[in-house]
């Protein structure tokens, strides 16, 4: 696809039948790469030769319910800064896209700035959490990198019956990791006392922005609070890197206004970790909302009527 591309990952339906899905992209170096009519050919070829009912293209941007498409205060990872969204989103718009009802990612989330110095940082986070912060390292929690795919594994298991969400195979996040890992672009850090493992986090990076992919904690010893240290150190390790922000990834999809109105009486889906994320401080952002591109349009009524309604 020449100077342009995008990661197109396919769900396999009854029948042969797949949905494609583009996460977080595109990638590009030149901005007129988008406006290539060989690309978009390229993208619908390869969801039809994969007989998709539709594919869901997910944009790395911020903002378009609030803004018009030319606003100046579009913000793009570093990676893609040179492709205008207001291009990107008039060229799906041209080839047939059309804004979804549904994500795949959580559209909200929460932003911290870690181009400043570590006392800065830690200034702008609600006065609980810095507290918490240093009763970790008072308690005698310590934080290194932990190679233990097995063991994290086992961790995010505990986590996902305790907390009710669905967890990857070993093999998804060993492999996740040995892609990530060589290249720097991604850590697992483990939370101990006396070496025994408390909690544990993956973190990743692409561009100048840092990400919280996945995190696990034990039933025991919580009063330590590692889980706070923990995500100080993911901060840490992506300043050192050159990051310029750290993507807590993943809050209910609320204006901030309900969040902060509800979050002491609500625990139900995102709602158990938001209260936890707001004390680190940042700016809640929302991404563009997702566009599907509908290849079959009966079979695309019917998955979401069926289907999509149950994701």
């Amino acid at each position: 696809m020449g100077n342009v591309g995008v990661q197109i990952l396919f769900r396999k339906l009854p029948l042969g039948f797949t949905v494609g899905y583009i996460p977080k992209g595109p990638v590009c170096k030149n901005p007129q790469s988008v406006i290539n009519e060989q690309f978009w050919k390229e993208l619908n070829r390869a969801c039809k030769d994969n007989r998709s009912v539709f594919c869901k293209f997910e944009l790395d941007t911020w903002d378009i319910e609030q803004m018009p498409l030319n606003s100046t205060r579009w913000v793009l990872p570093q990676y893609i800064t040179q492709v205008p969204p207001a291009v990107m989103i008039g060229q799906l718009f041209q080839n047939n896209w059309s804004f979804s009802k549904h994500n795949i990612q959580p559209p909200r989330t929460i932003i911290i700035d870690i181009r400043e110095s570590e006392e800065e940082i830690l200034a702008r986070m609600k006065q609980k959490t810095r507290y918490n912060i240093r009763l970790a390292e008072k308690k005698g929690v310590t934080v290194r990198a932990w190679n233990d795919i097995e063991s994290f594994h086992k961790m995010m298991l505990i986590t996902g019956v305790r907390d009710g969400f669905g967890v990857h195979s070993f093999e998804y996040y060993k492999r996740a990791y040995e892609l990530l890992h060589p290249k720097q672009m991604g850590e697992i850090l483990v939370a101990e006392n006396d070496r025994k493992p408390l909690a544990a986090l993956f973190v990743a990076r692409n561009g100048n922005r840092a990400y919280y992919l996945y995190g696990a904690s034990t039933d025991e010893e919580r009063n330590r609070m590692p889980t706070y240290l923990l995500q100080w150190e993911a901060m840490k390790w992506a300043k050192a890197l050159g990051c310029e922000e750290y993507d807590l990834w993943g809050v209910p999809d609320e204006d901030e206004a309900t969040l902060e109105a509800n979050f002491e009486t609500r625990h139900d889906g995102l709602w158990g970790v938001y209260r936890f994320k707001r004390g680190f401080g940042g700016e809640i952002k929302r991404a563009v909302q997702a566009m599907d591109r509908v290849y079959n349009p009966l079979l695309y009524w019917a998955y979401l009527r069926f289907i999509g309604n149950r994701e």
